[in-house]
């Protein structure tokens, strides 16, 4: 280990993570919902009302795929979780998610979750954690997703030698590509525009009430620390997001139209469906 004593690879990749449950009810799915923007415009728009909302009642309300993005939450490590590895919580930014969702989520469940660490890399100023989380539904045993969160550590870097420096993944190097949007014409555009910023401040307090507290995105000081400007003014008026279909994956990038800048990429890989759709 060099220069820094902050992280222990060794230890840390020696780590074995305690299994953990998540119970959630079909209110935690509507509030998660509401909280991302679901009917934030139109509080009967039919594509949006089935997330929070059924005739029927509400244990037949539909689940938001990214939902199960909550199901980490209980293993995600806060600051002296980890032995090996030293960090302040207050540098901590999310980086990269990957999802796998292997069936319709239930609109309410007992998840048992089975954690590993799928990665480390040293970036010199700062370490990146990937952190896998395996769920299942815990009464019939069957895995529902899969979910990997990079979390990018500013400050816990430089524990190995720069000129060589340390990196280990335990997945194949296809499963998470990196995406290079074509820059033909897409398959599909769409545009829209984000809510005033007051609505996208309540929406962001919403949000954290589905169990993400980080103080990062509420609490300005902690911002202050972390080096993040907070300034609830700021919007963008007009987004366009372009959508190209390659096989079974649709590529997407999302860009700010006044600054014609990338704010938002990645892809979505559908199985079982044919390539001709």
């Amino acid at each position: 280990m060099a220069g820094n004593s902050a992280c222990n690879p060794q230890l840390l990749l020696s780590h074995k993570f305690p299994e953990a449950t998540y119970t959630y009810t079909e209110r935690d799915v509507a509030v998660y919902a509401l909280g991302v923007g679901a009917c934030g415009r139109d509080a009967v728009d039919t594509d949006e009302l089935k997330y929070v909302h059924h005739e029927n009642g509400l244990q037949f309300i539909k689940v938001l795929p990214t939902f199960s993005t909550l199901f980490t939450l209980n293993s995600l490590p806060r600051g002296a979780d980890l032995p090996g590895l030293e960090f302040d919580p207050r540098l901590l930014l999310h980086g990269q998610q990957y999802i796998e969702i292997y069936k319709p989520l239930p609109s309410n469940a007992t998840i048992q979750n089975k954690v590993s660490l799928a990665g480390l890399h040293d970036k010199g100023k700062a370490a990146i954690l990937e952190i896998e989380t395996r769920s299942y539904e815990k009464e019939s045993g069957e895995l529902l997703s899969m979910n990997r969160t990079s979390i990018f550590l500013r400050g816990a870097g430089g524990f190995s030698d720069p000129s060589k420096p340390f990196t280990y993944t335990n997945y194949p190097a296809n499963q998470a590509p990196t995406i290079k949007i074509p820059e033909s014409q897409p398959f599909a555009a769409f545009e829209d525009c984000t809510q005033p910023s007051q609505a996208c401040s309540i929406l962001a307090l919403l949000y954290r009430l589905s169990g993400d507290y980080n103080p990062l995105h509420s609490d300005p000081m902690i911002a202050k620390v972390a080096g993040i400007q907070m300034n609830v003014e700021v919007q963008i008026n007009e987004r366009k997001s372009d959508i190209g279909v390659t096989l079974c994956r649709v590529l997407y990038r999302v860009k700010a139209k006044e600054r014609n800048r990338a704010v938002l990429s990645g892809y979505v890989h559908l199985n079982g469906l044919a390539s001709s759709l």
